[in-house]
């Protein structure tokens, strides 16, 4: 008698594993959403066409689902820019499997009622897992420290002003935040004194017609510095997890500690694709479509960057994804929002960056997906396990494609990356053991879970 397939198991054949450090040849069983068995070498028989579906990868590589510590997937209020489900369909083409979505929606994520909401819509709509970050005010405190560990990634603490205008601008609230919440505190490091100062010159020079490349003499080198070694001497002080978010120059790279087994880290730090990607000199082709916070700046924070995630100095390469629309892209400087999608091309933006600065598969592995498990303690996720949640992600290293409007997945239709190359594609994602993409279609019928963690 022929043996029932199961519907959940799924043989992968001949792939090339990269996981914690090395790349190694073999097959690995999937079944009921688990990565059941890893055969180094290959399962010499073990399965029978009837007992599961195979597909042979032929020697193309098999990563751990990308972990994404920071999105803004809109969702709600403002989807006309992007919702839960038009990005993370984007989001699996990329190869992201999980991510942790930011608070400065409409309204706020600021109380836990506005915070269960998100999850619910998330439950119905998202094809990648997910959790998401409360956001702090300068009265929230009771509210922040109401979180549930095991589900919420974190809290989000806006020390510089950006798209949403959740500035926590109270020094005493602050210190409190720090003080008393024991959740794992992700900060945008930028003091605003600072930027209001710049901005002000900026204005007494060009009036309303500020260049959009002077965005980084606004959101400068010092407004960055200046709020990261706040926040760290906050984190030291009351011993609170700090995360510091898209470290955007040399300067803040020196403050960072790379002694330290990232497990042990108290104050752990994060890099953005667009801040490795693009550089000073792009504004001149790009325009505002490179206008994020923190700003583009110079290339030699950019080389100061690679260096520092070559060097463990930087632990996560994030995407800070954060949709507009063009039209709103258009707008004068002080009106045109900050921020850009990237959730589609990260993967393979980095896989390219890889190939042109020496930074292997096993080190983008480490900083998308191992790394933002252990920074968060995502529970089973972020490697290639028995027993771990089958997010993988199978990506052709050596299949160059170029990126326009005509492949784009966002809701807003565009892409920074419009015109480059990327050296690589996403061949199959699979997210909780169910296939969601398969070389350019989508399975939508099963659903993301919410993340779980470890706290």
């Amino acid at each position: 008698m022929i043996k029932k397939m199961k519907p959940t198991a799924c043989l992968l054949e001949n792939a090339s594993i990269v996981n914690e450090g090395s790349i190694f040849r073999g097959d690995v069983f999937l079944d009921q959403g688990v990565i059941r068995k890893i055969f180094p070498g290959g399962h010499r028989g073990a399965f029978t066409d009837e007992e599961c579906r195979k597909i042979d990868v032929d020697g193309k590589f098999l990563l751990p689902g990308v972990i994404d510590d920071q999105v803004h997937f809109r969702e709600p209020g403002l989807t006309h820019k992007a919702d839960l489900h038009s990005e993370s369909l984007a989001a699996i083409a990329g190869g992201i499997t999980s991510f942790m979505e930011m608070p400065n929606t409409i309204p706020q994520t600021t109380t836990q009622a506005l915070l269960e909401k998100k999850f619910q819509t998330a439950q119905q709509k998202s094809l990648a897992n997910y959790s998401f970050y409360i956001g702090a005010t300068n009265n929230n405190l009771d509210e922040l420290k109401a979180t549930d560990p095991a589900n919420v990634c974190g809290i989000k603490v806006f020390m510089g002003a950006s798209t949403g205008n959740m500035l926590v601008d109270d020094p005493d609230a602050l210190e409190r935040i720090f003080r008393e919440v024991s959740l794992l505190v992700a900060v945008h490091c930028e003091d605003e004194s600072t930027i209001r100062e710049n901005l002000a010159v900026a204005r007494q020079n060009y009036g309303q017609n500020i260049p959009v490349h002077h965005h980084p003499a606004i959101r400068d080198h010092e407004a960055c510095e200046r709020s990261s070694r706040l926040a760290m001497a906050l984190a030291e002080n009351y011993g609170t997890r700090l995360h510091v978010l898209h470290v955007s120059t040399a300067n803040e790279v020196r403050l960072l500690n790379n002694d330290i087994p990232l497990d042990n880290k108290q104050i752990t730090a994060e890099v953005c694709v667009h801040h490795l990607w693009f550089h000073m000199d792009d504004y001149a082709k790009k325009g505002a479509l490179i206008k994020w916070n923190p700003s583009i700046k110079f290339e030699t924070d950019r080389r100061a960057l690679i260096q520092g995630i070559q060097n463990a100095y930087i632990d996560v390469v994030a995407t800070d994804h954060a949709p507009h629309t063009l039209a709103e892209k258009e707008k004068l400087y002080a009106e045109c929002p900050s921020g850009a999608p990237m959730v589609q091309h990260a993967l393979p933006a980095m896989i390219t960056l890889g190939k042109k600065y020496g930074l292997g598969l096993e080190k983008i592995v480490e900083l998308m997906c191992h790394n933002p498990a252990i920074c968060f303690k995502v529970k089973n996720r972020g490697f290639i396990r028995e027993g771990y949640a089958a997010d993988l992600v199978v990506i052709d290293p050596d299949s160059p494609w170029k990126v326009s409007k005509d492949n784009v997945l966002y809701k807003c239709g565009w892409s920074p990356l419009e015109g480059s190359v990327l050296q690589a594609s996403v061949e199959y994602t699979f997210v909780n053991g169910h296939l969601v993409y398969e070389q350019g279609r989508f399975h939508e019928s099963i659903k993301g879970q919410a993340l779980a963690f470890n706290h």
